[in-house]
């Protein structure tokens, strides 16, 4: 059967997700300022002035291909938040809502293949990007963190919003480390542990972190001087 020609809308779009592949595999690997249009340009073989089309510089480039998949990852997390609340009713847990919250993104990279593995890495880079990374984050990730703080705080009774807000600060500190996959565990054990395992991590994760939180909640606050 002969097939239909592409009309340009199509071809335009297949050419625009094919820049922000690419560019999300260079950005994963180098970060913002390792990376220049012209790179991207290349590894698409298409002309410089083709990416000037598409974005205006390389930070809006940059914010495209975070926006592209954060817009999934937010969703998707907020739907999880919502089940588990609906589950959990009046007794939720911090290791059910942690779950929830971190499970649900680490099912997207472990199925999602190469371009979602990419993503994660972008993400560790955006994270470590203080002139563009902490503006994007609070636009695309605020709303879920928020809801997930709100369903820690009915967890834990009785602990204090600043502990609460410093223990998701350590999970999202240690999810970015995980995200990243730098290698260094598998040094470390010897092959035994490594860091592209994705299923192991969301099998200990939310639990380790969990502990932390009681730990951290249940510890007698010093007097202030």
């Amino acid at each position: 059967m002969k097939r239909e020609p592409r009309s340009k809308a199509e071809q335009r779009a297949e050419t625009l997700d094919q820049m922000l592949d690419a560019a999300e595999e260079l950005f994963s690997k180098h970060g913002l300022h390792g990376v220049t249009l012209k790179d991207v340009a290349n590894k698409v073989s298409v002309h410089t002035t083709l990416m000037h089309y598409y974005f205006k510089d390389k930070a809006s480039l940059f914010e495209a291909v975070f926006a592209r998949r954060a817009n999934v990852t937010s969703q998707r997390r907020m739907e999880a938040l919502d089940r588990y609340e609906q589950q959990a009713g009046d007794h939720p847990t911090v290791e059910g809502a942690l779950r929830a919250f971190l499970d649900t993104d680490f099912d997207l990279y472990i199925a999602g293949g190469e371009g979602w593995m990419n993503y994660a890495a972008f993400v560790a880079q955006v994270s470590n990007t203080p002139e563009i990374g902490a503006r994007l984050m609070d636009r695309h990730f605020d709303p879920v963190v928020l809801r997930l703080v709100d369903i820690l705080t009915r967890a834990l009774k009785g602990c204090s919003r600043e502990d609460i807000f410093w223990g998701y600060d350590f999970v999202t500190g240690a999810l970015m480390h995980t995200l990243a996959r730098t290698g260094r565990i598998d040094k470390l054990s010897d092959g035994l542990c490594k860091s592209e395992d994705f299923a192991a991590v969301k099998d200990r994760l939310a639990s380790f972190m969990a502990a932390g939180f009681l730990a951290l909640c249940q510890k007698p606050k010093a007097k202030k001087r």
